[in-house]
This record gives structure tokens, C-alpha cells and sequence, in this order.
């Protein structure tokens, strides 16, 4: 089997002052030095690179950035350096703590007859933003689809979130879980939490595959697992990531039994019990009553309109809301969802999980 090595040329202005710099400050080991009387090029490895620094090398040296759990502990605790070659060396922690910003509350109508430009994003999807002011950073809403179906190109993964949910509207898609059984098929109507962390992949999509895709905060890194191989082994379907529990909730298992809209019925989904009140997802449709004006303290209040139309009245102005809309309402604000079609449904993503609507008599 044939041995191939990766280097990252640069130049080099005196081998010898780089030879302290790598080797002691930044702990890298030596691995080639030649000729001997006058040394023209080195090589160190370390830290998972491995640099060639050469005298007649043109390049111009870069940043190296290094990740490690300890900062402080490294290079006597400096955070930037400089190599006697110039190579600016940054050092980073490699896990920072997720940061959740506050909401920037704004009201937010997404039309789908806008024709927004969709995105080809991971895995080839695409991508459209329901939610272009991400909220000042508190939250990204996404409609993906996969026009074609059959075998997504996709890897083991994971996302640093604090709150991750998917919401199929339109065809199927296959996903493995980490400890969670054997693939798992979520149709129309279904739902995944996926909580921070939680290793998968996805496997397969129906032709035109729909899913809503909600994230927060907005700004999350996807890590690729390269030692990790779905499915797992065990089965643990109580294990707990970051306090959250992985949820399958299958519309055809769910019972109408909330009223506490107006002039709306609506179902669970179990999500606010399974994530410690972090975050609640329910579907709403219209049943007896009178739709009245409303207002509601939830830090977030996302809406996207599965099926049917409505009008989305506020103190200002009417909107006239349709299938693959989407909107926001911020914290007591004043609305009505008023001239429903018998086939409304509308999901609700709210965080925190439990909110007080108030209604008006």
C-alpha cells in the first residue's frame, strides 16, 4: 500500500529561528531537515499539520490557527504569535460555548410566492430562508427540498445547537440516529428533534422531499464524525444529549385535543417535554369558534402554514397568508388569524416550549 503525506510549503527567512519557534513554542516535532552544512529546508509535524518551510519557497506565509481545550496552557498562554517567517499563529479553544444571542424581535412575513432564490447548500439540497433577519442571530428557519430523489450523498454529522428541529411537509426521508435503532422514516406531518450533538446521517429521499429545518442559535457549525458508523450498536432511546431527548413524532399517533387559539384545534408533539421546556412544536386547524385578537409572550413564535390560507391581521395591516408561507410574530404584539380555510394547518415553533397566549373577549 502506498504512503501519501499532505504539506503545507511556506517560506522561510533563517531555518534555525524556525526550528526554536516550532519545535519549542509551539511544540511541533522536527521531522526532516536537509543539507546538513546548510539547512534550506525543514519540516515539522504536529497539531494534526505538517508545515515545509524552504528558503527559495515564493509563498507568502499565512495563519496557522491551533485548537486546544487548554489555551492557556499553551505557548505560555498567548492567543497570537508570530513566526521569525512570518506565519501569523492563532491559538483558539477548539469547543467555544454555544452563545444564544437574544432575539431582535421584528415581524416577519415570508411569502412562497416571493420566488426567493433557493440555496444548493449541504448534501446538495436546497435551501430557502424563511427568516431572512435570522432574528439578529437567535434563529434560522429553513424550507429544504430534494428535487430528485433516491441515495443522499450525506456523512455521519452532527451540529453544535442548542435546539434543532425538522418537520417533513411533503414526501419522505430516511435518517439514521446514533443509539437510536435502524433507520427511521419521517413522512409528511412527522417530525425529528435532533438534540445538540446527536450523531446521523441521512440516508434517502422521495422524489421532491420537504422538510422545515429550524435551528438555534442561527450561526451553528455542522462537524463531520469520520470514526463513527451508523447505526449504533445499542438502543437507548432515554439517553439524553445536553438535556434534550431525541423525538420521533409521527402525525398519525397524535391526538387534537389543544384549544388555546381561537377558533384553532391543535396537536403535540411532545417536543417541550423532551427538551426540558426549551423549545414546543404543535400543529394547529381550524375548528368551531370565532378567531379573536391575541397577543403571547413567547421569546420566539414561528409560524409556517402547512396547508390552506388565512388573513394575519395586525393593529396596521392585513396579510394574506397561503401554503408555504411563513411569519413571526414578536412577544405582545396584537394578531388575528382571521378568514380560515377549512383546510388551515399552521405550525407553531415556540421557545421557550410554554408561553401564555392572551386573548381578547
Amino acid at each position: 500500500m502506498s504512503v501519501i503525506k499532505a504539506e503545507i510549503r511556506m517560506s522561510s527567512n533563517d531555518v534555525r529561528d524556525d526550528i526554536s519557534f516550532f519545535t519549542d513554542r509551539l511544540g511541533m516535532q522536527m521531522d526532516m531537515i536537509y543539507p546538513a552544512d546548510d539547512p534550506q529546508v525543514v519540516v515539522f509535524s504536529g497539531h494534526g499539520v505538517r508545515l515545509r518551510l524552504d528558503r527559495e519557497a515564493t509563498e507568502i506565509p499565512g495563519t496557522l490557527r491551533i485548537l486546544t481545550d487548554a489555551p492557556e496552557t499553551f505557548a505560555n498562554g498567548d492567543r497570537v504569535l508570530i513566526a521569525p517567517n512570518g506565519l501569523r499563529v492563532e491559538v483558539d479553544v477548539s469547543c467555544p460555548p454555544l452563545e444564544i444571542p437574544d432575539p431582535v424581535h421584528s415581524f416577519v412575513v415570508r411569502r412562497l410566492d416571493d420566488e426567493d432564490p433557493w440555496i444548493i447548500g449541504r448534501a446538495g439540497m436546497h435551501y430557502r430562508d424563511l427568516v431572512p433577519t435570522r432574528l439578529g442571530g437567535a434563529l434560522i428557519a429553513s424550507h429544504i427540498r430534494i428535487p430528485i430523489g433516491g441515495p443522499v450523498p450525506d456523512m455521519v454529522h452532527f451540529h453544535r445547537v442548542g435546539f434543532q428541529l425538522i418537520f417533513c411537509i411533503h414526501g419522505w426521508v430516511d435518517v439514521l440516529y446514533e443509539d437510536q435503532g435502524g433507520v427511521r422514516r419521517l413522512t409528511s406531518g412527522d417530525c425529528f428533534i435532533q438534540p445538540p450533538e446527536i450523531r446521523h446521517k441521512v440516508m434517502s429521499a422521495s422524489d421532491d422531499c420537504q422538510v422545515i429545518e429550524i435551528g438555534v442559535p442561527s450561526d451553528h457549525i455542522t462537524e463531520i464524525d469520520h470514526e463513527m458508523t451508523l447505526p449504533t450498536q445499542e438502543f437507548k432511546p432515554d439517553r439524553e444529549w445536553f438535556g434534550q431527548r431525541f423525538v420521533h413524532n409521527k402525525a398519525s399517533d397524535s391526538v387534537w385535543d389543544i384549544d388555546y387559539l381561537p377558533g384553532f384545534v391543535g396537536r403535540d408533539t411532545t417536543i417541550s417535554a423532551n427538551t426540558g421546556g426549551k423549545a414546543g412544536v404543535h400543529v394547529f386547524r381550524a375548528c368551531k369558534g370565532v378567531p379573536k385578537w391575541t397577543t403571547q409572550d413567547a421569546e420566539i413564535f414561528f409560524c409556517y402554514i402547512l396547508n390552506g390560507y388565512l388573513s394575519l391581521e395586525t393593529e396596521k395591516q392585513t396579510h394574506n397568508i397561503a401554503k408555504g408561507d411563513a411569519f413571526v410574530v414578536p412577544p405582545k404584539m396584537r394578531t388575528r388569524l382571521n378568514r380560515l380555510s377549512e383546510d388551515i394547518e399552521i405550525l407553531v415553533v415556540t421557545l421557550p416550549g410554554t408561553y401564555t397566549p392572551w386573548v381578547e373577549e
